[in-house]
């Protein structure tokens, strides 16, 4: 099941998206069905048929992103979290092997849409990290087998 948090960002850009969907995208939409439903016969109308379509997408993710934004918790930070990586976290890791990888922990609606450097807070990689310091050793159990990590810096302003 997915986790309920969200981060300012995060919770700001599902919300941009619903007013984009709401106040610009379904009343143009709106108005392609009809003046194609006006043109006559809609069994054969490739105009109606696609917008009409299109209309039934939009209603379906204005109604997802409703309830989620009913549904999620948003976390901002909190000098207290300074110093360990928590939720919302930046962090830059190394392995033995001198791989280095920056990301940032959100939550599973965050992760979508061509976001770079994010992992889910319900990844394996996020939760082993959790409450990690700068210089701290953690292991995560991957499908090719267990991998060492270190924590080379942790920001909550972007890395």
């Amino acid at each position: 099941m997915k986790t309920n948090l969200i981060t300012r960002e995060g919770y700001d850009k599902l919300k941009k998206e619903l007013d984009f969907l709401w106040r610009e995208e379904r009343p143009e939409v709106t108005k392609k069905v009809t003046w194609a439903a006006s043109l006559g016969d809609r069994s054969e109308n490739a105009d109606y048929q696609y917008n009409k379509k299109r209309l039934r997408e939009i209603d379906r993710r204005v109604r997802y992103l409703r309830k989620r934004l009913e549904q999620v918790t948003v976390v901002d930070y909190s000098p207290q979290q300074e110093g360990k990586v928590f939720f919302g976290a930046w962090v830059e890791i190394e392995n033995d092997d001198g791989d280095v990888m920056q990301f940032r922990i959100v939550g599973p609606d965050e992760i979508y849409g061509g976001a770079k450097g994010y992992v889910s807070i319900d990844a394996p990689m996020a939760r082993a990290i959790l409450k990690k310091e700068v210089d701290d050793e953690f292991v995560v159990k991957t499908p090719e087998g267990i991998k060492e990590w270190f924590v080379n810096r942790i920001s909550y302003s972007g890395l």
